[in-house]
């Protein structure tokens, strides 16, 4: 099972809008059934996100990234952005997908897209501590040219 991560396109226009601040902001990773269809090049706000995950200890809208921090580094030109790995216990769910999201605007038809993971499966947990342990280089890592 190959798991694969990719910005959403219009995450970068959100940004250079000033519509998410990963620092200040409450950032957010809620899961998504096999049933939803990314679509990296349209899908811009929360409401595009259908069939997020249902069950014993998950939280419709997901949870909050804890210790969210963005580093640069002058030798690569990287932007790196990262948080603590994320984790929902107690739970029985089935997931295909991750996907991070600025949870501080009013409505889900304003709450900006960041990224999403595609686990390349179902993963379950039946009363058990369905985790994301994010990359150790970062949850994003970007490079300026």
């Amino acid at each position: 099972m190959a798991v694969t991560a990719k910005l959403y396109g219009l995450a970068l226009k959100s940004v250079f809008d000033k519509e998410i601040d990963w620092n200040t902001d409450t950032i957010k990773v809620m899961l998504a059934t096999s049933s939803y269809t990314p679509d990296q090049d349209t899908h811009q706000y929360k409401s595009s996100v259908t069939n997020e995950v249902s069950g014993t200890g998950y939280t419709a809208g997901g949870a909050t990234l804890a210790s969210a921090t963005t580093t640069y580094t002058t030798g690569t030109n990287t932007l790196v952005l990262d948080a603590a790995d994320s984790s929902w216990t107690t739970s029985t769910i089935t997931a295909r997908y991750a996907i991070i999201y600025n949870s501080t605007p009013g409505t889900d038809a304003t709450r900006p897209l960041i990224a999403y993971v595609d686990f390349g499966a179902d993963v379950s947990t039946t009363a058990g501590t369905f985790t994301i342990t994010w990359d150790a280089a970062g949850i994003v890592t970007l490079t300026a040219a």
